[in-house]
């Protein structure tokens, strides 16, 4: 039975570090280099990636979802739709005072619930609740003629599937990763499986990242015959890029031009100083998301879809389509100070050669 050494690439340093262990460890012919495209890169990944294969003599198998069969299903159904139901918003019910009523027990006592602030468990009282803003559930004729004309198989996958959503990723609701890398690269080494090999997929994750890293696993085993290892998992981001030099592999260029991270151009979590960094380098990388922002929009029920959904409370769509939240809204913001209250007057000055949030530039 043979053993093959799965390495999902991103051109990020992580999956850079974790590739040259792997290589060092284990002949060629074992390790499997692979690159899941979510379309949404910028093409200095795809320049990195051709030296990561120029540097270590390998070919990275490239990885891209096909949403068209998906897409020719959601066109029918949204032509056959004739439902008739209504939904509706639920909220705290309130008494003549404007308090909010509560939930009680058969013994007439406040009902208590477990919920987590700041970190800390504590009991609320239950509210009760009652309906509100209803709605048609139904495709109406109109939006059924948009997006019939707009939903069409673009090639890309990121675009595809937002398309085939009616909106773009979210925070809550981060379905890009899943469906474009993660699915992908589980897809891949199944097959694997499948045909009698076992596999090991090696994963670039640091524990510290995030808190949701923070307890990953060194080594464990995911399915029969596919394990997954993590040899970073107690680095830091200087020891990678430490690593790195001392083999010298060159980090992918992006590191040196203000982005903390590698991967989507721009993220859905992009921060306040990549979107600036971002606008003012490659102000293409805005007109494609404003495009972007368009078609999807005319793939949803409402007719309009933001690229950073989260980053407002707003309600009211489409105040948050028309003034607060389209990529443009958003790039001006990034301009801002105090909580976006001042311009910054530094913010159109031309971007420095080399701005790099990891001290590569000395």
């Amino acid at each position: 039975m043979s053993v093959f050494h799965v390495v999902s690439c991103s051109g990020g340093k992580d999956s850079d570090a974790t590739l040259d262990l792997a290589l060092r460890r284990f002949p060629k012919s074992r390790v499997i280099a692979i690159f899941c495209d979510t379309g949404n890169e910028h093409a200095l990944v795809y320049s990195h990636l051709e030296y990561l294969e120029s540097r270590h003599g390998i070919t990275i198998v490239r990885l891209m979802a096909d949403f068209a069969e998906d897409i020719a299903r959601k066109r029918m159904y949204i032509a056959r739709d004739v439902r008739t139901r209504r939904e509706y918003d639920r909220v705290p019910r309130l008494d003549a005072s404007g308090r909010p009523v509560y939930r009680r027990t058969n013994a007439g006592e406040v009902e208590l619930r477990e919920v987590k602030r700041d970190g800390k468990t504590v009991l609320e009282p239950v509210p009760r609740m009652k309906k509100a803003g209803g709605r048609r559930v139904r495709w109406s004729n109109k939006a059924k003629r948009r997006a019939l004309e707009t939903l069409h198989p673009s090639g890309n996958p990121f675009l595809d599937l937002c398309m085939l959503k009616g909106r773009f990723p979210s925070r809550k609701a981060q379905f890009c990763t899943q469906e474009l890398k993660t699915m992908m690269a589980v897809a891949f080494q199944l097959e694997l499986v499948e045909q009698g090999h076992r596999v090991v997929s090696w994963q670039g994750v640091r524990r510290d990242e995030s808190l949701n890293r923070a307890k990953a696993k060194l080594f464990e085993r995911i399915a029969p015959r596919l394990y997954a290892y993590r040899p970073l998992v107690e680095w830091s981001a200087v020891q990678v890029f430490a690593h790195l030099a001392a083999h010298d592999v060159q980090p992918n260029e992006l590191y040196r031009l203000g982005m903390s991270r590698v991967g989507c151009m721009p993220c859905i979590n992009v921060n306040k100083g990549e979107l600036r960094e971002i606008a003012a380098r490659w102000p293409e990388e805005i007109d494609r998301i404003a495009e972007w922002e368009a078609r999807v929009g005319r793939c949803s029920k409402h007719g309009y879809s933001t690229f950073m959904t989260d980053a407002h409370p707003a309600k009211d769509r489409r105040v948050i389509f028309a003034e607060l939240m389209n990529i443009r809204a958003r790039v001006e913001w990034s301009k801002t100070s105090r909580g976006g209250k001042q311009i910054d007057l530094f913010a159109d000055a031309p971007p420095a050669a080399c701005s790099s949030a990891y001290g590569l530039c000395e």
